[in-house]
């Protein structure tokens, strides 16, 4: 079984992979696997920008978004007549003969990953590079060849299965029960981040243990030399406890939730005295 390891983590947002695939589609046909990818519209190799945070704590994420090639595809049993159809090796395919005329198949992907192309009337998405695989002119698709960082990985389930296993990959939309072949490390989700001064002399608070406990599982960290923290990977709209401990400082608590991600700004250490005056 084909499937794709994206590793958000390493994902620079050079567009490679983007531009890999429209180098190998656009204005080329082959067929039976997919008809020529308009230059303009289509993006069957996507990489979005999730922007995240707020000033002066903003983050941007680059996530690639194939074709997920899933197991019981939405697309496959939402069209007609065997226009969608899944190979022994996993990749979802749209003949472009037998799905002709039938914008209905663009709908039934529930990832947005379907484009229709009007001027040929068919729908169209990422094939893994089926063609050249098949011709065993590389191993591997387009977009993953290109990437200079590797962050995409392709390949049989049981060669990766442990790497996928040990980085705690997911998959989109596990909800839907739809198995994509598409595994993903580092999703953005939620951070929790702040900045520690020390009250006393106004200087960045180095070394602070701050802790986040939330309601099953609490991360100890502790702040750099510039007095920053941050807790990564959290889920979202829970509520957690920040508590920030320093020798010879009063200890602070905060209280947060993660409707969105989170930058306390400057939170101030007192010495112990001072506190106890105030």
């Amino acid at each position: 079984m084909k499937v794709m390891l994206i590793d958000i983590t390493k994902c620079n947002g050079c567009f490679c992979c983007q531009l890999a695939c429209k180098d190998e589609h656009v204005d080329n046909d082959w067929p039976p696997y997919a008809r020529p990818q308009p230059e303009l519209g289509h993006f069957w190799m996507k990489v979005s920008e999730v922007e995240r945070g707020q000033y002066p704590k903003v983050k941007v994420a680059y996530v690639p978004e194939p074709c997920l090639h899933c197991h019981h595809a939405p697309c496959i049993n939402g069209s007609p007549s065997g226009a969608v159809y899944q190979r022994p090796d996993g990749i979802v395919i749209i003949d472009p003969e037998k799905s002709r005329g039938k914008r209905e198949i663009v709908e039934t992907c529930p990832f947005g990953r379907i484009y229709w192309n009007e001027a040929l009337g068919i729908p169209q998405k990422c094939t893994f590079c089926a063609h050249l695989l098949d011709e065993g002119k590389i191993k591997e698709p387009r977009c993953v060849e290109a990437c200079p960082t590797g962050s995409l990985v392709f390949g049989e389930y049981e060669d990766l299965k442990e790497r996928i296993e040990q980085a705690g990959a997911e998959r989109l939309r596990p909800e839907l029960g739809i198995t994509p072949n598409v595994y993903y490390i580092g999703l953005p989700k939620r951070f929790v981040a702040g900045s520690v001064v020390f009250g006393d002399s106004d200087e960045c608070a180095e070394n602070v243990t701050v802790s986040l406990t939330g309601k099953d599982k609490k991360w100890v960290t502790r702040t750099n030399n510039y007095g920053d923290f941050e807790f990564e990977g959290l889920p979202v709209n829970e509520e957690f406890a920040v508590r920030l401990e320093h020798p010879g400082y009063a200890a602070r608590e905060l209280k947060t939730r993660t409707e969105k991600d989170v930058y306390l700004g400057d939170i101030i250490l007192e010495p112990r005295r001072a506190a106890r005056r105030k």
